[in-house]
């Protein structure tokens, strides 16, 4: 019956084209919770201890294509869900701007694909026959690329969709590749089945790095990360934190998913992973650091995320390959865990950027400055996400980097220099950056939220309304309770890695008694240490109730006139850092410097801004190549009517002579 009535929402996606303006939001309102009542219903049974039977779906090339739901899918599914809820509650609020300037049939465009992308992306986590994945895989895309390109009368957001599809499409190349390839060397089926059938009968290398491209295109792993930091800021804020939040993640699941078949060489691969993912994370936390688009800076830390989760992967390998069940626990627990986590506070910073950049016109940081004032509830959530991303306690990042942390510790007593080393490396690497993640987020929240307004803006801000509040006070409580009670997480997460790896059996868990401790003494140092900030906060409110606050201006330096344009700004913040690490952060500057011999330098402007490392390296260099080859061909398209016709003649004269001498 579930199975029909999910049928049934998805059919009657059409009407939103049919009905009225003011309905259509609220339409694809109903048809998303119905999709998250019924799937998390499924998830949830499957979480909780119940076998769930493969559920025929539809009929494709005389086959039924059944949905099948296991731990993982369930896990992922609820992290769907949640995050498009959110989504869709905030999107209210965020689009009412546009209420004019848009009109019906585009609004139904945003939402239809809206909801078809929420579709697409939960029949990804629950379909295993190869041809109908690559097909959901593909709706998946195309819907994320419409909603990218929902501001479309900007040239630079057309060119950026079409750079992101193009990408996409790469990514489906190379994972249908992989299918392909165990399928005829298998002769399984084509799916996840077949693929498992070929590693059981084949070296796995070919196969599961062609997996591991198309999926990380998805992902976001460097080198192949460059349709991210360009399709975030050009989206809608909502779009942004459901693709940052979960659709990228599920190129996580297909890692994970196809990790999870691997029956040799897991040692071998995990390594290399992990130095993929060191360098994933240090890269994209570095690019961050020195963008002042805030958005394209939030772009560049899921990138650092990524990289983080990765090396959780590749620990969990790296212990299949020891047959070291207690790190093939601790590593997939861990990036299980920072999926979930980032998936919260990744969409907790959009929403926030978003509420900013409704009330500002602005993503450029270094026009904003002081929305504390105007803006005091979204100052304190983008706050609580900024240290919830940085690994700071008491919320739930630390969690998940704390449980990789003592992976890669218990992994660095395993024998071999090699493999000791990359630990160390690994350790440091995470290290450094949970520095860099403060050093970015610093400048962010100072720069944008305190001082004074750099720049005058058009209107002045205030407070978004309270329906784009909500999602993120939702979110904040979610946060709070990972970083307060993770324990009660971690045994859940526990029982998902015994319910989806065989080999990890429930005694397995006992050895993790320790753990467990240990995390519940964090999280209660967590509450004690919340509780105090709350008691101090209280107390201050209390002693300060009866006296007069005075507002004074902060001592100069015995500097009597001081100006906007004297505050740090987010570039000077990081400049320091940009030009010590000038051979990987590329900067372009327009500025012609004052000659030596110059006694009165005449006024002059300043423009720089910074280049994605391997976009400016390889593919700028690789696009105008295709491009000034290209050129040589577009006498063909010459706008004139009797070459179209001659054109489609001698096509005729072809499949005529192809035909006669039997070619076709």
């Amino acid at each position: 019956m579930n199975i029909l009535i999910y049928k049934i929402v998805l059919g009657i996606t059409v009407l939103l084209f049919f009905l009225p303006k003011k309905w259509i939001y609220s339409f694809a309102l109903l048809l998303i919770i119905s999709m998250c009542v019924i799937t998390s219903w499924w998830a949830g049974s499957v979480l909780f201890g119940s076998e769930m039977q493969p559920l025929a779906f539809i009929q494709l090339a005389g086959n039924s294509i059944y949905l099948e739901i296991d731990k993982l899918s369930a896990f992922f599914i609820i992290i769907i869900n949640f995050t498009v809820l959110t989504g869709i509650f905030y999107t209210k609020g965020y689009l009412k701007p546009y209420a004019e300037k848009k009109s019906k049939t585009e609004f139904a465009i945003h939402y239809f694909n809206f909801v078809w992308l929420h579709f697409s992306m939960l029949l990804v986590s629950m379909i295993r026959d190869g041809l109908s994945f690559l097909i959901v895989w593909e709706l998946m895309s195309i819907s994320s690329f419409f909603l990218v390109l929902f501001e479309s009368e900007k040239k630079e957001t057309i060119k950026i969709g079409l750079n992101y599809l193009i990408q996409m499409h790469i990514g489906l190349v190379l994972i249908m590749s992989g299918f392909l390839l165990a399928y005829f060397q298998s002769n399984a089926s084509l799916g996840f089945e077949g693929v498992a059938s070929f590693f059981s009968q084949h070296q796995p290398f070919l196969v599961f790095f062609l997996f591991f491209l198309g999926f990380g295109i998805k992902a976001g792993f460097i080198p192949i990360h460059t349709w991210l930091p360009h399709a975030h800021p050009a989206a809608p804020s909502h779009v942004s934190g459901v693709m940052s939040g979960v659709m990228v993640k599920l190129g996580i699941y297909g890692i994970i998913r196809v990790a999870l078949l691997l029956k040799t060489d897991q040692l071998l691969i995990g390594e290399i992973i992990i130095i993929i993912s060191i360098l994933t994370g240090v890269f994209g936390i570095l690019n961050a650091s020195i963008h002042r688009d805030f958005k394209k800076m939030l772009a560049y830390c899921t990138i650092e995320n990524i990289g983080i989760i990765g090396i959780g992967i590749g620990l969990f390998l790296v212990g299949e390959g020891l047959n070291n069940i207690p790190i093939m626990i601790i590593g997939l627990s861990g990036a299980l865990l920072h999926t979930l986590n980032h998936s919260l506070f990744k969409s907790l910073l959009f929403y926030a950027a978003g509420s900013v950049y409704q009330q500002t016109h602005t993503r450029d940081m270094e026009n904003l400055g002081g929305l504390i004032h105007q803006m005091p509830q979204t100052a304190s959530l983008f706050l609580i996400g900024s240290l919830a991303i940085g690994g700071l306690p008491p919320l739930n990042g630390f969690i998940s980097e704390f449980i990789i942390y003592n992976g890669l510790i218990d992994c660095l007593r395993q024998p071999g220099l090699v493999h000791s080393t990359l630990m160390m490396v690994a350790l440091a690497s995470i290290a450094l950056i949970g520095g860099l993640s403060l050093l970015t987020f610093t400048k962010t929240f100072g720069t944008v939220f305190l001082g004074n307004p750099r720049k005058k803006l058009n209107h002045t801000p205030k407070e978004v309304e309270l329906s784009m509040r909500i999602p993120q006070y939702i979110i904040v409580a979610f946060i709070l309770c990972i970083g307060l009670f993770p324990q009660l997480f971690f045994i859940q997460l526990l029982d998902i890695v015994i319910g989806i790896v065989p080999a990890i059996k429930h005694t397995d868990v006992i050895a993790f008694y320790p753990m467990l401790d240990l995390i519940g003494i964090v999280g209660f140092y967590a509450t004690i240490f919340l509780l105090l900030i709350i008691v101090v906060y209280f107390l201050r409110k209390l002693l300060t109730q009866q006296k007069i606050a005075v507002r004074k201006s902060t001592w100069g330096c015995g500097y009597v006139a001081p100006a906007v344009n004297m505050q740090y700004t987010g570039k000077s913040f990081s400049k320091s850092l940009s030009k010590l690490l000038n051979f990987i952060v590329l900067e372009r500057k327009v500025y012609h410097e004052i000659e030596i011999t110059t006694v009165f330098p005449t006024e002059r402007s300043y423009q720089s801004h910074y280049l994605d490392f391997f976009e400016k390296t390889f593919l700028k260099p690789i696009t105008n190549r295709l491009l000034y080859s290209m050129n040589y061909f577009v006498f063909i398209q010459n706008g004139k009517t009797h070459f179209y016709v001659l054109y489609g003649l001698l096509f005729i004269l072809v499949i005529f002579l192809s035909t006669l001498f039997h070619l076709i």
